[in-house]
């Protein structure tokens, strides 16, 4: 008899499987002691993959985790693993190409049947306790597929040797390489505009998740070509999300995605790498537009980002916001009924606010009919016309009631907050904060990417190694993604302060992902470097080239050495960025929605970066307001350099730069727009400089 499974479990740094310690199944982490267990005692292994998010993760841990007669059986047929998703995404991945190549879909709980070996023969997601609707139950799933474990051992043993080979057969890429060649971000736009929903906004029918690379790929293909379509496809999107109940009408931060295709009902879960994604797209719309909405919803995100996931003393961004608090509830602490909102608010606004988020006796929640979800269903001039009242006083009237609404709110039992800090998604949230500064201002958004990055680089680095995954708990080591996100976010924190100590960490962490994580025969990078310890059970090599749910890892990896290239000059810099493009050249436009990034990355490979240079004295106005100009300009993959006389005479400044700026005047006050090794004469004015962005990065993608 194994020991209690509190004793594995408890003192986890996984908040998902800490909170498995109670549960009578005796649960093993992901590591050799399972894998030798198994072997020992010649049984099947149950892998269970969730998060702390997850509701459905929390429903089977209830229904199937908790029940004794269930938590028997599995202690008695198997060997049991659980897997936190977020921290083990590599483990992850392989087993939802696996499980989703058997039951054809994926998705979290993800429930493996394994050998001891580690390989899975079956599978699926989440599994009823009884049998229902003509569905098996788990009860009945653990003891067929125990019997076929110990009875029909060829056959199983068939099975999972063929569902491996066609996972790494799948994540090998055969065929996909080929020349570089730029028109594939035209490909993967043609096949992008088709998806969009006219009606609602988005791409695709229900359930409808957010897609922040389409995004910003048409919205910068817009910036380019000037197809008002493609702008319209943008705008419509995040309009209709900014007014849906996707997004927390009061406390800001959109949640993970829509049930249906109007954005109003969501999964109530909120996870930080959707929202520093969408924080972008946000920004930048209002650049592109002006239209203060899109301001305001990016306001909002920072300001639940603020605070909810801010480790304000020490720096960084916490994981996720769960969607429920406990498991009879279903987004309550988000959600109001008729009765609520009227005990919180006066009459008169209670009677503004009900036409306003479209609150009724009825709601939306299945649960709970009288729940409400918060959704903008009018506009306030309409409300207005209607009771009789003047727009401005509306206005006024929505803006106190949802204060008084959020207030009302804050005593409800609040939903679990990750705190694990993962280095990838911090480095997401630290470059929306810095693009934060940029558009709006924000010296407090700055300021704390800053502190975040400061903290990755001193608690989450080793020499030789790269970046962890995670900061804190026992070193895990990092993914491809927790390696080019960061070297990504430090080249923002360079352009942002000349800072050469962000420049030389980004530089040593891309030139370790090129030395541990490249397939030096047909180019890409894997996720995991090459001399990483053995993953244990599904050894595949992957190259992560989907978007899915975060920007693929390899289309990241070629902006941030085409980024890095133009600092260095190092050739070698952008020919791995050239060689990673073609490692998939030949099927990147069939992703199309999911490829998105490899599209933004193609586009900047043939673009190439711009970078504008204001020099001038400290403080001269001028110089202020020419940088105000190209920081006001969207341009994907444009960096704002800001050099006084006295930048120029340190040692602070990246190669290309030190050979660049001597031949400028630094103490005169001017913008000099280089794309790779070409400069433009300098000017002075903002607006030509304005128009001059405009027209470089048109060029140099014609070329």
């Amino acid at each position: 008899m194994s020991e209690p499974t509190e004793s594995r479990l408890k003192n986890s740094a996984s908040p998902y499987l800490r909170s498995a310690a109670h549960q009578p199944v005796r649960w093993y982490e992901w590591g050799d002691e399972a894998f030798a267990r198994a072997r020992a005692e010649d049984k099947p292994m149950l892998l269970d993959i969730g998060a702390v998010w997850c509701h459905w993760c929390h429903v089977i841990d209830r229904e199937s985790y908790e029940n004794p007669e269930i938590a028997q059986l599995i202690n008695e047929l198997f060997i049991p693993v659980k897997v936190d998703r977020d921290e083990r995404p590599d483990v992850d991945a392989r087993y939802q190409a696996a499980i989703s190549a058997v039951s054809g879909q994926g998705g979290w709980p993800l429930t493996g049947f394994l050998t001891p070996e580690g390989k899975p023969f079956f599978g699926g997601t989440y599994f009823p306790p009884e049998d229902a609707m003509g569905r098996p139950g788990f009860k009945r799933i653990l003891v067929t597929v125990a019997d076929a474990y110990r009875n029909r051992r060829p056959e199983v043993e068939r099975a999972a040797g063929a569902l491996a080979e066609a996972v790494a057969q799948a994540e090998t890429f055969t065929g996909a390489g080929g020349s570089f060649d730029a028109r594939v971000v035209d490909q993967i736009v043609d096949s992008i505009v088709p998806l969009f929903d006219s009606h609602h906004g988005g791409f695709g029918q229900a359930p409808k998740f957010p897609h922040p690379a389409a995004l910003e790929l048409l919205l910068e293909r817009y910036q380019t070509t000037r197809d008002k379509n493609l702008l319209a496809v943008v705008q419509a999107t995040l309009e209709n999300m900014g007014r849906g109940g996707v997004y927390d009408q009061l406390g800001g931060g959109f949640h993970r995605y829509s049930v249906d295709e109007r954005w109003r009902v969501p999964h109530f879960e909120k996870m930080s790498y959707d929202n520093s994604e969408l924080l972008k797209n946000y920004l930048h719309l209002y650049q592109v537009t002006g239209n203060v909405f899109f301001r305001e919803i990016a306001e909002g995100i920072i300001g639940w980002a603020d605070a909810v996931l801010l480790d304000r003393a020490r720096g960084g961004f916490y994981a996720s916001q769960d969607a429920d608090y406990s498991l009879d509830d279903d987004g309550d602490y988000f959600t109001w009924t008729l009765e609520e909102l009227r005990a919180a608010l006066a009459p008169e606004e209670a009677r503004v606010m009900e036409l306003y988020y479209d609150v009724e006796a009825h709601g939306e929640m299945h649960h709970n009919p009288a729940k409400n979800v918060l959704w903008m269903a009018r506009e306030p001039a309409e409300i207005a016309a209607s009771l009789g009242l003047q727009e401005a006083d509306v206005r006024l009237l929505i803006a106190r009631a949802k204060g008084k609404l959020l207030a009302a709110r804050q005593p409800r039992p609040t939903p679990f907050v990750d705190t694990t800090l993962y280095v990838a998604w911090n480095a997401m949230f630290a470059s929306a904060y810095l693009e934060a500064w940029r558009v709006l201002g924000r010296e407090d958004c700055r300021a704390f990417a800053l502190q975040t990055l400061d903290r990755i680089r001193a608690e989450a680095w080793k020499d030789g190694k790269g970046f962890a995954h995670r900061i804190g708990g026992a070193w895990l080591d990092g993914g491809l993604d927790d390696q080019v996100f960061a070297a990504a976010a430090l080249l923002d924190a360079y352009e942002v302060t000349l800072e050469r100590r962000y420049f030389e960490t980004a530089r040593r962490a891309l030139e370790l992902v090129i030395a541990r994580h490249a397939d030096a025969a047909a180019g890409g990078f894997f996720d995991r470097a090459t001399d990483a310890a053995p993953i244990g059970g599904l050894e595949v090599r992957r190259k992560p080239l989907q978007d899915s749910p975060t920007p693929a890892a390899n289309s990241v990896a070629a902006m941030a050495l085409d980024r890095l290239y133009a600092y260095t000059g190092n050739p070698v810099h952008r020919k791995c960025a050239e060689l990673t493009l073609e490692a998939f050249a030949a099927i990147a436009p069939q992703y199309g929605l999911f490829g998105a990034s490899y599209g933004l990355a193609a586009m900047l490979h043939a673009r190439y970066s711009l970078q504008v240079v204001i020099t001038g004295a400290a403080g001269d106005p001028l110089a202020a307001r020419l940088e105000q100009a190209a920081q006001g300009v969207f341009r994907f993959g444009k960096a704002v350099l800001r050099v006084t006389p006295e930048r120029v005479s340190s040692d602070g400044l990246a190669p290309a730069l030190q050979q660049t700026l001597p031949h400028l005047r630094a103490d005169a006050a001017q913008a000099v727009v280089c794309v790779e090794t070409t400069c433009l004469p300098p000017v002075s004015d903002p607006e030509r400089l304005e128009a001059l962005l405009m027209e470089v990065a048109a060029g140099a993608a014609a070329r």
